[in-house]
């Protein structure tokens, strides 16, 4: 599945021979020496023993192909990659890939003889998915040097692999934190793989039973990969992991799921108890929920209006507010989004654009020629590089293919996201990629229809979004604890009874925050959804209101239904494409104008909203009246609209002038 050159290595060891005719009694015992690695790539763990003399050459290593009657068989690699031109790529790994979940099988020969995996033209190497392991066979105690021999699915029996140097405890220690292993029954030389808990998906094909490295180093390591690929396909797998089989275990205290599922991000509490250092909030009357209405998407007309004879725009809080209303027709959105993201300043003239974009396009092409001039050389001595650029390949080739620009084989889109990516990196190096940046920057590129602008409006958007992807996850630490204290006061029952199922740490909302609802919504929706969000509209943490508008909506269903912590996890995956966006967006409105609106607000809930106590109601902003006045009146009026301040922490005050736009 993956070549060792683009994964971790966690096991190596020199001096592995192969005896090629051990047991052969009429033959010389021909040693061929060799290096035995375990590399740990993305969700899967491949096992490699290449011969000394070809460690440098992925040309000799057998890899598993398809025939025409669908039986897979072991051929030498092809010495032309086969994955959208990327001739710097490992061409075996592609082909891993195609059979990753095919067992093996012994190739019949017509005269009814089978061929060996290894008896090609004395090419010895291989390498194997851990997933395809059956049983490890090992020598007598005390008999000469130890020796494994491994035997595949379906009965496929490697070479035994000699350790003239010692080594084999140290390799069983390894495999040991990926598959469990124990003694057969029969034959006290043989370790079975013991699949009685194997995973139900690629992604968490190696969360095991110990737990010191299953679900919490997997969430650490790559919480994307962890969450993206659907919590459907694992619950049972994972409930019954922590439970156990003994009966007496299925009653578990209400808060141990939560606290297990917690230390997967250090330091994140949810307030499932009392604790020090925590505002308790008691049941408050946050009174009637107002009625909102969503207006039609702001049309070029409407934004014309808003721009004065240099291109200035003006009464910017004043188009911000119709645009978090109703969006933006789509024609718009490759102009506007440069506002709103922050690529080009609200007051800014033509002319100063243009300036702009000049500057970032040669400034980008900068960056761009900086990993496009790296050699294949230089990369082997880079390993970040060649991490990175193996993550986004592999991210780029799953990212909307069902989306017109980005399906069929080498499609520009596809090459624009994948240099984009990479271009990235270069600007940011420390992050570089992180799985599920692609999901950022796909929507962003579709409507830029431009490789610098699209660059440009992903850096703004990514500063928004950067500490969800860093390697300590404060982004996320924070806003699971934030949206707890937004829950807990709208709807203390409903968090008691998620509490009482084990679902109180709401982790089963990580996938919306992480990617802002990328996987939840439409693609043309998200567009809308993204763009309201962007405004800042209307308090802070906009999106924490979304993920409680969504979770009221599906409150009856969870509670009436009496879900437990699978059911939950299944069906808040299986909301994904069929949530309708305004009705989301008009509830989510909605809880914020009624949080706004109450009088004893709790401080907690006032920080995370970024709200003060006095501040006028949002809705009093946005009436239909005070909109029709845009056109109506050239005197300034003063509104007070609650904003967050620079810090984030805490709120101010601001008047909003309204004009009436000069006439273009």
């Amino acid at each position: 599945m993956a070549s060792p050159g683009t994964g971790k290595v966690v096991y190596e060891h020199e001096g592995v021979f192969i005896h090629s005719s051990y047991g052969k009694d009429d033959a010389q015992d021909s040693l061929i020496s060799g290096t035995l690695r375990v590399i740990e790539k993305d969700a899967d763990v491949i096992v490699d023993w290449r011969r000394l003399e070809e460690t440098l050459d992925s040309s000799n290593i057998l890899c598993a192909v398809k025939d025409s009657s669908s039986v897979v068989e072991w051929t030498p690699t092809p010495t032309v990659g086969s994955v959208h031109g990327t001739s710097h790529q490992n061409s075996y790994e592609a082909e891993w890939d195609m059979v990753n979940t095919v067992s093996f099988k012994k190739k019949q020969f017509s005269n009814g003889g089978v061929q060996s995996p290894l008896n090609m033209q004395s090419k010895w190497s291989f390498l194997f998915s851990l997933t395809d392991l059956k049983s490890i066979k090992q020598n007598k105690a005390g008999m000469g040097w130890s020796y494994f021999v491994f035997c595949l699915k379906d009965d496929v029996v490697l070479p035994a692999l000699h350790f003239h140097q010692g080594g084999s405890e140290l390799l069983l220690e390894c495999l040991e934190k990926y598959v469990v292993l124990c003694e057969s029954e029969q034959d006290g030389r043989v370790l079975l793989v013991n699949n009685q808990n194997k995973s139900l998906s690629q992604s968490f094909e190696n969360l095991l039973e110990e737990p010191t490295y299953n679900l919490l180093q997997k969430l650490k390591k790559d919480p994307y990969t962890a969450t993206m690929v659907g919590f459907s396909k694992v619950t049972n797998y994972l409930y019954d992991t922590l439970r156990g089989t003994d009966p007496s275990t299925h009653r578990r205290p209400p808060q141990e799921m939560a606290d297990f599922l917690g230390d997967a991000i250090p330091d994140l509490k949810i307030n499932q108890q009392e604790e020090s250092g925590f505002e308790v909030i008691t049941r408050i009357d946050v009174g009637t929920r107002p009625e909102v209405h969503r207006r039609d998407p702001v049309s070029t007309s409407e934004w014309d209006s808003y721009m004065d004879p240099e291109g200035r725009i003006t009464n910017v809080d004043h188009l911000k507010n119709i645009i978090f209303k109703g969006g933006l027709c789509h024609a718009l959105r490759k102009e506007a989004w440069k506002f709103l993201l922050g690529y080009f300043p609200w007051d800014s003239t033509r002319e100063e654009r243009a300036n702009i974009q000049k500057r970032k396009t040669d400034e980008y092409f900068r960056m761009k020629l900086q990993w496009k001039s790296v050699s294949e050389e230089q990369e082997k001595r880079n390993s970040r590089l060649r991490d990175y650029r193996s993550l986004i390949e592999k991210d780029v080739n799953r990212t909307d293919r069902t989306n017109k620009f980005y399906e069929g084989q080498d499609n520009p889109g596809l090459i624009l996201l994948h240099d984009i990516l990479m271009t990235y990196c270069m600007y940011d190096f420390d992050l570089g990629y992180v799985q599920g940046m692609s999901d950022l920057l796909s929507p962003v590129l579709y409507v830029m229809e431009n490789e610098v602008d699209a660059f440009w409006c992903f850096v703004s958007y990514m500063d928004q979004m950067h500490q969800n992807f860093e390697e300590q996850m404060q982004g996320m630490k924070t806003q699971l604890v934030q949206l707890s204290t937004l829950l807990r006061l709208l709807d203390s029952g409903f968090c008691s009874y998620l509490e009482s199922q084990d679902s109180g740490y709401l982790y089963f909302c990580f996938r919306w925050l992480l990617i802002r609802f990328k996987r939840e919504f439409s693609f043309q929706d998200i567009l809308r959804v993204w763009e309201v969000m962007w405004t800042g509209l209307p308090c802070q943490n906009f999106h924490l209101l979304i993920c409680c508008a969504i979770l009221e909506s599906e409150k009856q269903q969870i509670m009436d239904q009496n879900y437990g912590f699978n059911e939950i996890l299944k069906h808040i995956n299986e909301l994904s494409m069929k949530l309708d966006v305004n009705d989301v967006l008009s509830k989510a409105e909605a809880i914020s104008l009624q949080m706004m609106k109450c009088k004893d607000l709790p401080p907690a809930v006032c920080d995370v909203l970024g709200l003060k106590s006095n501040t006028t109601p949002f809705g009093e902003l946005c009436d239909e009246s005070l909109l029709r006045k845009h056109h109506q009146s050239s005197s300034p009026q003063h509104i007070s609209v609650p904003t967050p301040s620079a810090n984030g922490t805490k709120s101010q005050t601001l008047p909003v002038s309204v004009h009436t736009p000069t006439s273009a």
